[in-house]
Order: structure tokens, then C-alpha cells, then sequence
């Protein structure tokens, strides 16, 4: 766990969030949060992590996602030297 983000504000959102009860409690939460861009972003991200699992090209997640190249390989690497935050998501929701 990266130690920078651990900090009272941090644990306050992620508080937050863990109150959440269902997705129409995420829209009217997040959406007050996040610009559109940014919960696309985080979308998107998230998505590429699915499809790198799902062991597609760069081109097929570039070509269905819109993602570059640059955050393809970000999110690769995550999944690959990261925290297993994706790994442990997934599990659980493809179930």
C-alpha cells in the first residue's frame, strides 16, 4: 500500500464510499464527486484492466475503449507490480 495516501482524508472518502448501498447510491454520489471526465477516466481504467485480464491486444482495448497506448500500459503495469487491487475486484464480481 503506497503510505502517500494513506492519510484522515483518504480513509474519510473511502468511508464514504463503503456506506454506498447500491448503484444508484454510486451515480448521485460520484457524479456529485467527480467531473464526467474524470468518472469516464476512471471508467475507462478499469475497463482496460478487464480486458488485459481477458488477455487482449493493446489495439482491441485501444479500438473499444478509446484508451491510449500510455494508459493501457499504466494500467498494465498496475496489474502486473501493483497491489492486486484489480486481481481482488474482479474476483469477487465475476463470481
Amino acid at each position: 500500500m503506497n503510505k502517500k495516501i494513506k492519510t484522515e482524508a483518504v480513509d474519510f472518502l473511502f468511508d464514504a464510499i463503503l456506506s454506498l448501498e447500491n448503484r444508484d447510491e454510486c451515480y448521485s454520489f460520484f457524479e456529485d464527486l467527480c467531473t464526467v471526465n474524470e468518472l469516464l477516466s476512471l471508467s475507462q481504467r478499469f475497463e482496460v484492466a478487464a480486458m488485459l485480464g481477458d488477455k487482449k491486444t493493446y489495439l482491441e482495448i485501444a479500438e473499444k475503449t478509446g484508451a491510449s497506448t500510455a494508459t493501457i500500459s499504466r494500467v498494465n503495469r498496475s496489474l502486473n507490480y501493483g497491489n492486486d487491487g484489480y486481481d481482488m475486484v474482479f474476483s469477487r464480481i465475476r463470481k
